[in-house]
């Protein structure tokens, strides 16, 4: 508490005289008048009077004296003004913004960031005037609007206190578009005007209320928004995450099956750990690790002999944010992928997509060229009947609902297109970093001629020559076309049969048709860990040809979910971390699982952050970015209140003297 006096010396004295001045008016006040009364009582009223000179008795207790003392009293402290520092709020509309990211879960500020987060922001609506508008946004990856503008205080506090934890990651990107556009109107024009601008600007001060944990923004653009970043978290809080954890197996022991995972620690001191591994709930390993300060630490598990698991990596260690100290993965018994090859004949071909090891991810079926023409193959090809459709020389009359390799023609598809067929194509380059090209080596191939290809929008070259790309992939519909632009075998122009590569004579060949299998097919190897993060869409796909499956969540949740336009599911409610199960139509019994898990070394760095880096100018540190702040500090004074107060008790002081009341 603090005091402002707003009086000169000379006013003070003059002030100061008042309670003295009222005080002696109330000595002249008492008044003595002849009344005639029986001898004796006149001797109790001689008694009394000795004392009437006395100046207390001057002073009988008078209600009124209180009053007019207490409201003299108020109007001195109004006069010195009192107050202290607080909070205030800039403009007259408002956006409060909250992170509600995985981050915001940790506990260094009790309860949890996200309560002390809405706590604030109900303190900085409390402080609006009557006549000020705000609205509530909360945001992690995705922006929410959780009340519009509104002058209602009680509706905002009802917005800011529904407000719930997510598990997702945070993107900020959306949330300040969707404030930008709130104070920053569109423009229109039409040809041959001027552009005009569509609405009113309406200026706003935005407060961001989070941790700093945001990635960049460089394309936004506050224009009339001012921006104050409200900073949440402790300095040092303490966290070791779990970022990675995935399985693969031994390539010189197949049968062996290796576990990885990576922790961070964000904490400002080493720190000495137990991972325990879990196999289908029971603990099969444990290891220690020490995890540096503001470093990563790996650690790796083998297992054997596992064809079908769930596996949990757990941390057992207590910290600020428990939500990354656990880690799943599942290994789903492998799915084969539905491969049809339609050719004329080619032995090169049917005996690379043939091998042992093709068996064990794909199941293959051959037909000819003329079962493109019948109904019945149309049919299943529209139903998504088959994973991948290889086409050897040959087009469909329709696109399947599946993917695709043509192998020297085009694709009877929008986009497509090819030149006249060049000879002795050279390659120049390869894209190695594609999985249809992993580990294949083309070296001095030679190749009898190639059509010069020309893709769809979105279309990729993964082999080019001086003819052009050798080999292109485009998508479609959530499909992929991959387009072979040579052919393996073909007539010459003697009329022959015969190779038209020497590609078919290096091993590179089959690795590549396998590529193709695992790739283009979709096979789900029995450690492909089909999952994601919070949020994200997962696609599935499913043993037989269903319309229908059923996802249950770690909670026991059952959602059900229809297959698309292609043979696949999307399944878009992952919002928890931990294993799902997928139930393929009416079966009882899980067929395949999937885990999401958190893995962002973002969310695991608890460390709040001073500034959130955004195109904008602060001019309070003068500087490009959003820094962080407590509040805007201002002086809260109570004067108001003071006056109002003794106007109060004025009032009631004159209900008094009109009454004649006494104490």
């Amino acid at each position: 508490m603090s005091f402002i006096p707003t009086l000169t010396t000379l006013q003070w004295l003059v002030i100061a005289a008042v309670p003295p001045a009222i005080i002696s008016l109330y000595f002249l006040k008492l008044k003595r008048h002849p009344v005639e009364v029986p001898s004796t009582y006149l001797w109790t009223r001689t008694i009394e009077d000795l004392h009437v000179n006395s100046i207390w008795q001057r002073l009988r207790q008078s209600l009124l004296l209180f009053l007019q003392l207490l409201v003299l009293l108020l109007a001195i402290l109004a006069c010195l003004r009192p107050g202290w520092r607080g909070t205030n709020l800039v403009g007259d509309r408002f956006i409060f913004m909250l992170d509600t990211s995985a981050s915001m879960s940790a506990t260094d500020v009790a309860p949890s960031r996200l309560e002390a987060a809405k706590t604030h922001a109900l303190g900085l609506i409390d402080l609006m005037e009557s006549s000020d508008v705000a609205m509530v946004i909360s945001f992690s990856d995705v922006p929410r609007i959780e009340q519009a503008f509104t002058n209602n205080r009680s509706a905002l506090r009802q917005a800011v206190n529904k407000i719930s934890q997510t598990n997702r990651r945070t993107n900020i990107s959306e949330a300040l578009r969707h404030a930008s556009g709130l104070a920053n109107p569109g423009r229109t024009s039409e040809a041959g005007t001027s552009d005009v601008q569509v609405a009113d600007a309406l200026p706003a001060t935005m407060y961001i209320i989070s941790d700093g944990g945001v990635p960049s923004v460089p394309d936004f653009a506050p224009g009339n928004l001012t921006a104050r970043y409200i900073k949440i978290g402790s300095a040092t809080p303490k966290n070791i995450g779990i970022v990675a954890f995935s399985t693969e197996r031994n390539a010189e022991k197949p049968g062996q099956l290796q576990a990885f995972a990576r922790l961070e620690n964000s904490g400002e001191e080493d720190a000495e750990v137990d991972v325990a591994l879990y196999l289908d709930g029971g603990l099969v390993d444990a290891s220690r690790v020490t995890v540096p300060t503001d470093a990563a630490e790996g650690v790796s598990f083998v297992l054997n002999d596992i064809e079908s698991a769930i596996l949990k990596l757990e941390i057992q260690h207590k910290d600020d944010m428990p939500l990354d100290n656990e880690a799943f993965a599942t290994i789903n018994t492998p799915r084969r992928a539905r491969v049809l090859v339609v050719t004329l004949g080619n032995d090169a071909l049917r005996f690379a997509i043939t091998t042992e090891a093709a068996a064990r991810v794909a199941d293959v079926a051959f037909a000819d060229p003329a079962v493109l023409e019948t109904k019945e193959h149309e049919k299943l090809a529209l139903a998504g009947a088959y994973d991948l459709i290889v086409y050897d020389r040959c087009v469909p009359n329709v696109m399947p609902e599946a993917n695709t390799l043509f192998i020297g023609r085009v694709p009877p598809a929008d986009g497509w297109s090819a030149e006249a067929s060049k000879p002795s194509p050279l390659i120049i380059d390869i894209d190695r970093l594609h999985p249809l090209m992993h580990l294949v080596e083309l070296g001095s191939i030679l190749i009898y001629e190639s059509l010069p290809l020309k893709g769809p929008e979105g279309a990729s070259s993964l082999i080019d020559s001086d003819n052009g790309s050798l080999l292109m992939i485009a998508p479609r519909k959530g499909f992929e076309d991959a387009v072979l632009a040579f052919e393996l075998v073909g007539p010459y122009p003697d009329g022959e049969v015969r190779q038209k590569t020497t590609w078919q004579l290096r091993r590179s060949f089959p690795v590549f048709v396998m590529n193709v299998l695992r790739y283009l097919g979709g096979a789900r190897a029995s450690l492909d860990v089909q999952g994601a993060q919070p949020g994200e869409p997962v696609k599935l796909r499913t043993e037989a040809p269903v319309d229908q499956i059923t996802v249950a969540s770690p909670a026991g949740v059952r959602t059900k979910v229809q297959r698309e336009s292609q043979s696949a599911f999307v399944f878009s409610r992952a919002e928890e971390l931990g294993v799902y199960a997928v139930r393929e139509g009416s079966d009882q019994g899980a067929d395949q699982h999937f885990a999401i898990n958190l893995f962002d070394s973002r969310e695991s760095d608890l460390v709040p952050r001073e500034m959130i880096d955004i195109p904008y100018f602060d001019e309070t540190t003068e500087q490009v970015g959003v820094h962080a702040s407590t509040a805007e500090p201002s002086r809260q004074e109570m004067w108001k209140l003071l006056l109002i107060a003794g106007l109060v008790v004025l009032v009631f002081e004159w209900y008094v003297y009109n009454r004649r009341v006494y104490l």
